[in-house]
């Protein structure tokens, strides 16, 4: 009896762990085997993959019926039904056709195909990311038709569409995971410096064009999505390895190396976790540009030299020699005179390093699609950021942490950004207060004043010099005693100065500002059925500004304040699907302005018998709330001191001036209190002094800059070639823009457009204030008069030829239209070729296990408008290369060789940056 019950036990036992074997082979239209395909049982974590000859074996608890999932990059997924144990099964992939079949979700925040999508948008999935010939997928992304990248460093490029580019790109919101990337004190993106590690990249989809309606006051111009794998769906560990060196004429030849891990796993079908590293060092792009910016054609013989890679020698003053010396006017006569500045490469390491971190909990209680994540990311790095000065990035540090609640209908996000600038400097002031540190600028002025006045009446020598050969005595006298760069005085000058947060003395610039921010969608097709899909969201973001007032006028402690918005979207179709159409109206309010409703409508026709053709036509409205800067910075940043427009700011604002000899005759003091107000209620036009006719100018308060938005497109997918053209008109309302004026350190410059001589004009003081060059350079920020324009076409082709090679071209023409000479004080800082082409050929499989890629892009001469400095970047050229081997029975391991610009013609994407040379790398990937 006991052995009977033994038994019953025993294949009771057994029977409660039955097991399903399936087995097959994945294979390719032509028969050959798919290694490395991914087959998953749909609905849970659970699968194997293909081996080299395309054979899989999959064990599971689960009794069939159940289904699988059957997926590999460059093929169209697949799913079969398993009905009973020991199935053999004989699954044919069919190579994906075109791009426009892949899906993404940023267009309308519901998953469709590129094809269906009712704006235009860029998808750089899997396969690219695998086959892109740039050093990393981020570099990748310029080889997008209407994408630009400006290569500011190696570790910080700034993506762009659709013009008004700048490293400060403000007009342009990238999302990882759905956060907000931008560095919170600086407003804007720093690339991928502190983003997602390339393992860790499902797909990222680029909108070019506004998306207020959708996303808020940030997706102004384009918009970013990276999105990331899940642990649930891409489990084990995966590991990169690349190295190789850069080559560029003013740095030589230097090592690149570049490595991450991921590692992810389901414990069950209701947790998992992943997580993330990644680390790249290089040399950056050296920046020798040694033009005389006020004299394109001098050289350093100029006693007023002010290069542009040179720093330090934007400190000058006008010398009147003969008031000096007591003689006759015109005697000597006068110059302004520069104090000797230093190079960049002797005030910055050219370092470059970017280290990512992040850290995911994946909970699903239910078993189902229903989640809820934590996800934490920490990156570190240094670069070289342009924007009214060149800043020495240093231990930059940029956290986010989310907690998200989700499921197919709906989600409720909610997290914190947080910066801080870690030894970032100012170079420019480095330079300068390291002058200062060996001599100050009076006494400097005092000894080159002295000596030049001697040379020219020969004092002491009886021979008078001629104006060259003394204002060269007079530079080696005034700096008798200068740091000499690779000195122990000099190194300990530049590490007292670059870790001093006051820029009277110092160079470091310190910033913890951080802001919160919660938004949510729900998806109501659930409840609407087929009648429309009906999604409604919102947002709320905090700002908390903290630089102890070494970029904002933050000294008291930190600034708050905050915005808010809600939207409704509403797509349906019509006509037996034959036309979609999608509106959306979305409303923000900022604590400081007015609330703003973004609207956007959008048709699309699908056409053909085959429903292979579509139209598509759009309109939105959207607008850009000013950013903390614009709002709150008060920055001496040398060539002008930057005060932001908020109320509140004008007044926090106060500095303290030397004022002229002349000017201390006529107000009896040699210090001039002036503050922030004064730059936009009590200056002088830059330009029009320039001009030699100043006038009075009154800055207005800046607002929101809006946009109205027109786009049209024809899409095609015929067999395997794919037509995407779409053309585009935007109309800017009061276009955020900086003025430059100059302040007088005493009097009253008069009404609004009063010059000299007009009877509201300025007064004796102001009058002496211009002659005795007692101004200070002032940036404002404000709102254009006139509405600015812009409009372009874009234009790309990709198609299969000679039987499975992969070919891409495409085309972007863009031109913008503001009168520049009715309103001179106004830069719009376009900053784009009117005329950029690109090309890519390639085979994933050329033959067995090889691949390749090349990619070639020309880009138009055009006119760069920054802060920092102006100048023209000529047309150039670069072409991008790979080829790479597959290993798959060494856990699908791919290794690449590679190189970009391998032709070595050196370029700028702007003007004062160092110029963009070649890196070539080898790299060693390893799948799970």
């Amino acid at each position: 009896m006991r052995t009977l019950l033994l038994l019953s036990l025993l294949f009771c036992g057994l029977g409660g762990y039955a097991q399903t074997v399936t087995t097959g082979t994945v294979t390719d239209e032509n028969g050959e085997p798919v290694p490395g395909a991914n087959i998953v049982i749909v609905g849970t974590t659970e699968g194997t993959t293909a081996d080299f000859d395309g054979n899989f074996s999959l064990t599971t608890d689960r009794t069939p019926p159940f289904t699988l999932q059957i997926t590999s990059i460059g093929f169209s997924s697949s799913q079969v039904e398993v009905t009973a144990n020991n199935q053999q099964l004989s699954i044919i992939l069919s190579e994906a056709q075109t791009f426009l079949d892949e899906v993404v979700i940023s267009a309308s925040r519901t998953p469709e195909r590129i094809f269906e999508s009712p704006v235009s948008v860029e998808r750089f999935g899997l396969q690219q990311i695998a086959s892109t010939s740039a050093p990393s997928f981020y570099d990748g992304l310029q080889n997008l038709k209407g994408v630009d990248i400006i290569s500011n460093s190696l570790t910080f490029q700034s993506v762009n569409t659709r013009g008004f580019a700048s490293f400060a790109n403000t007009r342009f919101m990238q999302l990882v995971d759905g956060m907000d990337n931008t560095a919170p004190g600086l407003n804007f993106v720093l690339g991928n410096l502190v983003g997602m590690s390339e393992l860790e990249v499902q797909s990222v989809e680029i909108l070019p064009g506004a998306s207020s309606a959708l996303y808020g006051a940030g997706a102004f111009n384009g918009i970013l999505f990276m999105n990331s794998k899940s642990p649930f769906d891409f489990q084990g560990i995966s590991a990169y390895f690349k190295t190789g060196f850069t080559a560029q004429d003013a740095a030589g030849n230097n090592q690149y190396y570049d490595v991450g891990i991921r590692a992810a796993h389901a414990f069950s079908d209701k947790l998992a976790v992943k997580a993330n590293f990644s680390f790249l060092q290089g040399e950056d792009w050296h920046a020798n540009n040694f033009v005389d910016l006020a004299n394109p054609g001098a050289d350093r013989s100029n006693p007023a030299y002010d290069g542009l890679n040179i720093y330090g020698d934007e400190v000058s003053t006008l010398l009147n020699f003969d008031a000096l010396a007591g003689l006759p006017s015109g005697t000597i006569g006068s110059a302004t005179v520069s104090r000797t500045g230093y190079a960049e490469s002797e005030l910055m390491n050219y370092g470059a390093q970017s280290v990512k971190t992040d850290f995911s909990v994946f909970y699903r209680p239910f078993a189902d699609d229903f989640e809820i994540i934590y996800n934490g990311r920490i990156g570190r790095g240094n670069t070289i950021y342009q924007g009214a000065n060149r800043y020495a990035i240093r231990d930059f540090i940029l956290q986010q942490h989310r907690l998200e609640i989700r499921n197919k209908n709906f989600f409720i996000r909610g997290y914190i950004t947080s910066e801080n600038a870690g030894n970032s400097y100012d170079t420019r002031f480095a330079a300068i207060n390291v002058n200062r540190r060996w001599k100050d600028d009076t006494q400097w002025f005092t000894d080159y004043a002295q000596t030049y006045i001697g040379a020219r009446l020969g004092v002491g020598t009886g021979v008078q010099l001629d104006d060259a050969t003394a204002h060269a005595a007079a530079r080696q006298a005034a700096d008798t005693g200068r740091l000499i760069p690779g000195t122990r005085e000099f190194d300990n000058a530049l590490a007292a100065v670059t870790s001093d947060g006051d820029l009277t003395t110092g160079a470091k610039f310190i910033d913890n500002t951080k802001f919160r921010h919660v938004n949510a969608n729900y998806n109501l097709s659930h409840v609407t059925g087929e009648f429309a899909d009906i999604q409604i969201g919102g947002s709320f973001r905090e700002y908390e500004l903290n630089s102890s007032g070494t970029i904002f006028t933050d000294i008291d402690g930190p600034i708050t304040y905050n915005e808010y918005g809600a939207y409704i979207q509403l797509q349906r179709k019509f006509l037996d699907d034959r036309l979609k159409f999608t509106g959306s109206v979305r409303y923000d309010k900022n604590e400081f302005f007015d609330g703003f409703l973004s609207p956007r409508a959008s048709l699309l026709a699908t056409l053909g018998p085959e429903r292979n053709h579509n139209l598509r036509v759009s309109v939105q409205q959207g607008f850009r709330n000013p950013t903390t800067q614009d709002l709150f910075i008060g920055l001496n940043a040398g060539r002008a001191i930057l005060v932001g427009s908020a109320p509140d700011n004008l007044d926090r604002d106060i500095r303290q001036f030397d004022i002229s000899a002349q000017g201390q005759a006529l107000t009896g003091t040699d210090r001039a209190t002036i503050v922030g107000r004064a730059a936009y209620e009590n200056a002088f036009s830059a330009a029009s002094v320039q001009a030699g006719n100043p006038q009075a100018v009154e800055t207005d308060l800046v607002q929101p800059e809006e946009i109205t938005a027109y786009e049209a497109g024809y899409r095609a997918q015929i067999g395997k070639l794919a037509i995407d053209i779409s053309g585009y008109y935007n109309r800017y309302q009061n276009f955020i823009a900086n003025t430059f004026v100059l302040v007088p350190l005493y009097g009253n410059v008069g009404d609004p457009g009063a010059s000299i001589g007009d009877a509201n004009g300025p007064d004796q003081l102001a009058l002496a204030a211009l002659q005795n060059q007692d101004l200070e350079t002032y940036q404002t920020y404000t709102n254009s008069p006139a509405d600015v324009e812009s409009w372009g076409v874009v234009a790309g082709v990709d198609m299969k030829v000679l039987g499975g090679f992969d070919l891409g071209v495409n085309y972007s023409y863009i031109e913008q239209e503001f009168d520049q000479a009715a309103n001179p004080d106004f830069r719009t800082q376009f900053n784009m070729p009117n005329h950029k082409v690109k090309a890519s050929f390639g085979h994933r499989e050329l033959f067995k296990n090889f691949g390749f890629q090349v990619n070639y892009r020309w880009s138009d001469t055009y006119l760069w408008q920054n802060t920092f400095a102006d100048g023209i970047i000529d047309a150039y050229s670069v072409l991008d290369a790979q080829v790479s081997y597959r290993v798959p029975q060494w856990r699908d391991s791919v290794f690449k060789l590679g190189g970009s610009n391998i032709l070595g013609d050196e370029y700028f994407s702007a003007f004062g940056t160092g110029a963009v040379g070649s890196i070539f790398y080898i790299s060693w990937t390893v799948n799970p």
